[in-house]
């Protein structure tokens, strides 16, 4: 029998797969990618922010956020300065040529939102939204897993089945 909440995790997925596909598709039709989104949101919040700042809160990897930033300074968008208390470090500053890109973003984001939401009271939304936040701060609440012996399963069928025998012991046994 299906239990909902047992498939919670593969329902989050999909749900945050389509909704970044759908915000991807109309990103596209702008010329936009959802890194470079992610980055002008990025630096549109946090004016001044070092690069390892902006590739640790934009999730992006390092030498993939410097192509990034690059095609952002030669299009107009971005200021890289020197940083006043580390002569090796830049801080990053958008220009003003990307508010109106940091404010389609949010308009995309909004209209995939509402999309999303469609058919669902507001008051309801807000709930769903309320509970994944928690969803969220339960997980970033959470000590690492620290690597250890795999977690045994509550019903170890492989094993009395054999299938995890080694292809030696597997071969050996059979005439």
């Amino acid at each position: 029998m299906f239990n909902p909440l047992r498939a919670f995790g593969f329902l989050l997925k999909d749900v945050s797969d389509l909704y970044m596909q759908r915000f991807e598709q109309r990103a596209g039709a702008l010329g936009l990618t959802l890194p470079l989104c992610r980055v002008l949101v990025g630096l549109g919040n946090h004016d001044g922010i070092s690069h390892a700042q902006l590739a640790e809160l934009t999730d992006i990897d390092p030498m993939t956020l410097v192509r990034i930033l690059d095609h952002m300074e030669s299009n107009g968008w971005l200021e890289r300065r020197s940083d006043p208390t580390d002569s090796r470090a830049q801080c990053l500053y958008s220009r003003a040529k990307s508010k109106p890109l940091v404010d389609d973003i949010w308009y995309l984001a909004d209209l995939t939102r509402r999309e999303a939401f469609a058919g669902i009271p507001s008051a309801q939304a807000e709930i769903v939204i309320a509970m994944l936040e928690q969803v969220e701060s339960n997980f970033a609440s959470l000590e690492p897993l620290r690597p250890a012996a795999p977690v045994a399963p509550l019903h170890n069928e492989r094993v009395k089945s054999g299938a995890t025998r080694s292809r030696r012991e597997r071969t050996a046994s059979q005439p």
